[in-house]
């Protein structure tokens, strides 16, 4: 017996910070269970697989502003990082793939981040869903953020910040619902507390009651408008068709 990442490190010939890193990021399976803890004990014999990650693509770039096609189980801040010059607008949660905005130049930033804060920006998601959406659904419950170490949000309706989502039904599959998602705010996991809130959590956001194992939560920001700009990503195979 040893810990996952020294094994996944050995098998990988990589080092070990490496092997947790990956773990960490949800790439690591034991079959087709993800190993979520980089430090539990494994048989020496254990044989992992490693998902790969789609590449991050550019959707359009000039002295302003620069759009990202981000995969999911990359880290907006490590996007940031890799893009000299670029600061971040606004973030996806690891596992949300889509639309990803940068800022190249301060006044240019000043004013985006101004849109964002005065609801001026439209954010346009689509997510698989637990359960049947057979209807349109508006959602203004308002939200508590804890972050005390990984971030945690929940409905509080004394203590919460006001939170919008529209809910549109796209598409049915057995007991699982495609959606399009529009949000007027940003509040952190808005749109997999809000759902989950109503009983239809996000496909794989297993934190706030999805019962359905997946490779990753099916939440895809697909467009997003900012002043003159417009911007989509398209779908991925895991948003486009479920299963």
């Amino acid at each position: 017996m040893d810990k996952a990442y020294k094994l996944l490190a050995q098998q990988q010939e990589i080092s070990n910070n490496k092997a947790k890193a990956l773990i960490d990021r949800g790439l690591v399976y034991v079959g087709d269970k993800k190993v979520k803890i980089a430090r539990a004990e494994l048989p020496d014999d254990t044989r992992f697989r490693v998902e790969d990650v789609a590449d991050v693509k550019i959707l359009y770039e000039d002295e302003n502003i620069v759009a990202i096609n981000k995969p999911a189980q990359v880290d907006s801040y490590d996007i940031q990082d890799a893009i000299e010059g670029a600061e971040l607008l606004h973030r996806l949660d690891r596992d949300t793939s889509g639309v990803l905005l940068l800022g190249r130049n301060e006044d240019f930033i000043r004013d985006a981040i101004g849109e964002f804060k005065s609801r001026r920006v439209k954010k346009e998601y689509v997510a698989w869903v637990e359960g049947v959406i057979y209807e349109e659904i508006e959602i203004e419950s308002p939200i508590l953020t804890i972050k005390k170490g990984k971030a945690f949000s929940r409905i509080d309706e004394l203590r919460g910040k006001p939170a919008y989502t529209k809910v549109k039904p796209l598409e049915i599959q057995g007991k699982k619902s495609k959606v399009a998602i529009e949000i007027k705010t940003g509040r952190t996991h808005q749109i997999r507390v809000h759902l989950a809130s109503i009983g239809h959590p996000v496909v794989g956001d297993e934190q706030y009651g999805s019962r359905t194992q997946s490779k990753r939560i099916l939440l895809h920001s697909a467009r997003m408008s900012l002043f003159d700009y417009a911007f989509e990503a398209p779908e991925p195979k895991d948003i486009l068709r479920y299963k």
